[in-house]
């Protein structure tokens, strides 16, 4: 079993993650995708010296914590979310000893770090599947999730893959399929088997060891699967969720044995267990269930029991009108009970929210809009590395695509990579700055010009805007961890107050383009000027202009 030993680390705990354990409620979280951050080395892939090299700008965001994506040994189908090796840094982001500077220059500067744990699965070349599948009687035969074929030698049952096909791959050294809800070389591991728990918790001690922060749960509900591999029942079109591409057959099913099993919270209270052991650090579970975001936030976050705070796909939809936010958030906010969200509007798994929400729009007064209203829900914002330039998505051609989900559903669904292209720090080259050489995937045109160095002289830029609202957010403890009530207002408007120790703040946006007033004859305001926003509060009238946004102190 996995042994709770003393970890000796409490003296090396930094006094402030002590004094304030709870410092992730509401702290601002931004996620870099390594690959496409920062090239040192000039082989065109990002790497953990770049994330180091670009630290002060880091800092400068006013952001709290940095997410960073995987960067552990892998053969990089799935870039990186295949791991053969959790407890090493594969060679193309650097080493440990880069990592451990990378982790010092964060908290040199105050910044925690927390990293992807990638624990549903691991790589077809990881050292357990080699062994696993090399007989039905070695030491890690039941490590992964492994079943005969039927009597007509068709798949066990009739899981879907996300990626596309069947979630069985056939393995002919031991004449039996294995699972896999990702790419075929992505085995599950096999959560019923407190051998594997114990293994992947040793994984998660030795980078806490290491010192980092948290971790951030890649699809956390997908770790158990039912024992009895009974079929997942059918959803009919009008019951198909949103948040899976119309395209995919995935959306066909109603995922109740595959993923979301109940015993998932057993294990989920042991990774709790160990990350107290560590004072200060926190967890972000990544939810992909459509339906059952509530539900599962409200079970896994539940205060003390499980994880610190979960994020679902429902606001990274194409779904944007201020009713549907309103609604998302409410539900969360009636439903969730003692535990705490996380909220995203980009990631590098979904188009860039730039183009998603904004397109049409004027992206300079788009970009810092819904960045503010992200960081001024009752929850945890993540901000995704170039949202805060206000990067659109990328149009990558076919011939230069990377991602095999892409790939396998073009062109009808493009993939991911669009997301992912390389981070513009200079206009003054084709590679912008962020390599010498050509990068693995192309540097959009359309970026350029939003680049960093450019934005950086430009007071009134998106850049600057949103660092000036993140340094003023840090004024206000009811903006970061206070409970949240909406008020009715028309269109698409957004309002709603947000209380802590006794102090009030009415947040109101206007999501639209045309001029909008608000009355809250009720409160007594008093107007509080957010940077870079016209918003006015007189009395208990509220004035917007289109994309703008008001803050004001309830008097009472």
């Amino acid at each position: 079993m996995f042994e709770e030993a003393e970890t000796g680390l409490e003296a090396d705990v930094p006094e402030n993650l002590i004094k304030d354990p709870d410092w992730w409620k509401g702290a601002v979280i931004y996620q870099i995708y390594p690959r496409s951050f920062n090239d040192t080395n000039n082989d065109g892939i990002g790497d953990l010296n770049g994330v180091t090299e670009r630290m002060d700008y880091i800092a400068s965001l006013g952001v709290d914590a940095i997410w960073l994506s995987p960067f552990f040994t892998s053969p990089m189908d799935d870039f990186g979310y295949d791991v053969s090796d959790y407890e090493d840094v594969d060679p193309m982001f650097g080493s440990l000893a880069d990592f451990d500077a990378m982790l010092a220059a964060a908290h040199k500067r105050g910044l925690k770090v927390i990293i992807d744990l990638v624990i549903s699965h691991t790589s077809d070349q990881h050292a357990w599947f080699t062994e696993s599948r090399s007989s039905k009687d070695n030491a890690k035969a039941d490590w992964f999730v492994w079943a005969d074929a039927k009597p007509d030698g068709t798949v066990p049952n009739n899981w879907l893959s996300i990626f596309g096909g069947p979630a069985w791959e056939w393995d002919s050294r031991r004449c039996q399929y294995y699972m896999h809800n990702f790419l075929a070389s992505q085995p599950d591991l096999n959560f019923h088997n407190e051998d594997v728990q114990d293994a992947v918790l040793g994984a998660a001690k030795f980078w806490l060891d290491r010192g980092v922060d948290g971790f951030r749960l890649d699809t956390v509900n997908f770790y158990v699967h039912d024992q009895e591999l009974r079929d997942n029942p059918p959803l009919s079109a009008d019951e198909a969720p949103s948040t899976v591409d119309p395209t995919n057959p995935y959306g066909y099913q109603d995922h109740v044995y595959d993923k979301t099993r109940p015993e998932n919270l057993v294990f989920l209270k042991k990774l709790r267990g160990l990350l107290d052991r560590y004072p200060g650090t926190t967890s972000v579970g990544e939810i992909g269930h459509d339906g059952l975001a509530v539900e599962l936030t409200k079970a896994y976050t539940e205060a003390g029991e499980r994880i610190h705070m979960a994020y679902s796909f429902d606001l990274l939809t194409p779904q944007h009108s201020a009713a549907y936010i309103r609604r998302i958030v409410e539900e969360m906010n009636e439903g969730i009970g003692s535990g705490w969200a996380s909220w995203a509007l980009s990631n590098h798994d979904v188009q860039r929210v730039g183009s998603r929400w904004g397109e049409g729009h004027d992206i300079r007064k788009f970009a810092p809009l819904e960045t503010a209203l992200c960081a001024s829900l009752r929850g945890t914002p993540c901000l995704y590395q170039g949202e805060e330039l206000g990067l659109p998505q990328a149009d990558v051609p076919f011939d230069q695509l990377q991602d095999p989900y892409g790939i396998r559903f073009w062109p009808e669904y493009k993939g991911r990579d669009g997301c992912r292209t390389p981070m513009p720090w200079a206009n003054n080259n084709s590679h912008g700055g962020f390599s010498d050489a050509d990068p693995w995937l192309p540097m959009a045109d359309t970026h350029l010009p939003l680049a960093v160095d450019m934005q950086e002289k430009d007071e009134t830029s998106i850049l600057n805007r949103n660092r000036a609202f993140y340094a003023w957010r840090k004024e206000f403890e009811p903006l970061k961890k206070g409970d949240m009530h909406f008020l009715d207002s028309a269109g698409e408007t957004l309002v709603f107050t947000r209380s802590h120790g006794g102090e009030t703040i009415l947040c109101a946006f206007n999501l639209g383009t045309e001029p909008a007033s608000i009355e809250v004859p009720d409160l007594v305001l008093g107007d509080l000027r957010a940077p870079g926003f016209t918003g006015l509060v007189e009395g208990s009238k509220i004035t917007l202009q289109g994309l703008d946004a008001a803050f004001a102190r309830v008097k009472s």
